[in-house]
Parts: C-alpha cells; sequence; structure tokens
C-alpha cells in the first residue's frame, strides 16, 4: 500500500509541476556570419609552392620593429619578396623564395652586416620571380 501512495504522490506531483511554454532565443545576426565565415574551407596558397629556402633576418614582439627591418631590406633589395609571419608571441621577417641554399647564402653575406642574426630556413615557398 505504501508503494501505490508513493507512486500517485509521484504521480500528481510531476504532473502539477510541470510547465508548458515556448522559448524564443533572439541572436545577433553577426554570429551566424562569423560562424558560416570561419568555416570556410580557404585553399592553403594562391600560387604553386615548392621545397626551397629562405632566410630568416629578424623577430621581436613589437610589429614596428620588423616593419623597421623590413624596409630596410627592400631598400638593399626591392626585387626580393619579403614575409612577415605571427607565432605568439614574436613576429618573424623572412626573405626571398629561393630553389638553392646557395642562392640565399648570396644573398645572406650581403645583409649579414646589417642582420648578423640571420639564418636559412628550409621551408615551402612561392615560385621565384622571373625578373630577378
Amino acid at each position: 500500500m505504501k508503494i501505490f501512495i508513493f507512486f500517485l504522490f509521484f504521480i500528481i506531483s510531476s504532473i502539477s509541476f510541470s510547465q508548458k511554454g515556448q522559448i524564443e532565443i533572439s541572436a545577433d545576426p553577426r554570429i551566424d556570419a562569423l560562424i558560416k565565415q570561419e568555416g570556410a574551407v580557404i585553399p592553403p596558397a594562391t600560387s604553386p609552392q615548392i621545397n626551397g629556402y629562405r632566410i630568416q633576418l629578424y623577430f621581436d614582439s613589437e610589429k614596428n620593429k620588423v616593419d623597421e627591418a623590413r624596409s630596410k631590406f627592400i631598400n638593399l633589395f626591392p626585387k626580393v619578396d619579403t614575409y612577415v609571419h605571427f607565432n605568439a608571441p614574436n613576429y618573424f621577417l623572412k626573405v626571398g623564395d629561393f630553389r638553392t641554399q646557395n642562392e640565399a647564402e648570396k644573398i645572406k653575406s650581403s645583409v649579414e652586416s646589417q642582420f648578423p642574426t640571420s639564418f636559412i630556413v628550409k621551408e615551402k615557398i612561392n615560385l621565384p620571380r622571373i625578373d630577378q
């Protein structure tokens, strides 16, 4: 009998305490736009890439110092491409799209007095310019 009373009490309380209604969620439409943008597939490069070499000239946590070093290098070699990459907490200045290590060594030896901590790194590069 106790089980029957407990069961009856449980049914009555669940019916009387249950609530019905509607929930309306109003969200900013910019959130959906951001989700769509982040989910978009972006190709890793816009041009074909090959294995090659670049020279890492400079790195610093302040972007303006890296930009100054970049300007200094562009004044010396205006036809050599420069790349600034951010890898927390530093910005890295890399230059060139060299197919061989010897090509990179020529430029490195020319700028070693202005950038004494420069070194050659092996990585994926863009196809070198024809007008070099």
